[in-house]
């Protein structure tokens, strides 16, 4: 909750400090793009700032969860595929965050082919790289929460969907419209790991008989 709280934040402190403009898609054109990071430096910060905080919360949920996991008695792989997809996408969601910080620096701001290709880089960052590993998160729990019993299957059914979209979204890289992917999964994705959170049981019951 307080990943999901930081990340969502930083999208509508942004918004607002840009006093209402909603920050640049890397596939727009090159005026727009670098006149929004020359003319909205704070709300750049802001953006890049609280992205690099929610990183934080994200690596502890996915060692808190991996852990749990393995108490539960999960030996498979899945509880070490958590565990690494969540490190690995808190890892890339803090790049993209300094990378939107550096592109903040006025100095910066001010040079138009220096802009697009560091918004390309946060964008790959904090995009494709990101939501990817944080489908094998979801799926790092998702199978082992249907296998095992410790999930409503319900749950782990949509997670293994929600987790299908993400890996998807490496179509990203080969075609600009997959790109409607990245958010139909981030936000899945963020909904799903709260209630996996809530519902992940604390302790093994198992059946008498």
């Amino acid at each position: 909750m307080v990943f999901t709280a930081l990340f969502l934040a930083g999208l509508v402190l942004s918004t607002l400090l840009a006093g209402g403009d909603a920050f640049p898609s890397p596939f727009g054109s090159t005026d727009t793009v670098t006149s929004y990071f020359r003319d909205h430096t704070g709300a750049v910060r802001v953006s890049g700032t609280l992205q690099f905080a929610a990183s934080v919360p994200l690596a502890i949920y996915a060692a808190t969860v991996s852990a749990r996991l393995h108490k539960l008695g999960v030996r498979a792989p899945g509880a070490t595929i958590a565990l690494a997809g969540g490190v690995l996408a808190s890892a890339f969601l803090a790049c993209s965050g300094l990378v939107t910080w550096v592109l903040s620096r006025p100095e910066v701001a001010d040079q138009s082919e220096a802009v697009r290709a560091l918004q390309y880089l946060a964008f790959g960052l904090g995009g494709p790289a990101h939501v990817v590993l944080l489908g094998l998160l979801v799926a790092g729990i998702a199978v082992p929460g249907l296998l095992a019993g410790l999930l409503p299957r319900a749950l782990a059914v949509a997670g293994l969907a929600v987790a299908a979209v993400a890996e998807l979204s490496t179509l990203v890289l080969l075609a600009d419209g997959a790109a409607l992917l990245l958010p139909v999964a981030r936000f899945a994705g963020l909904l799903w790991l709260i209630a996996a959170g809530f519902l992940l049981p604390r302790r093994r019951v198992r059946a008498e008989g």
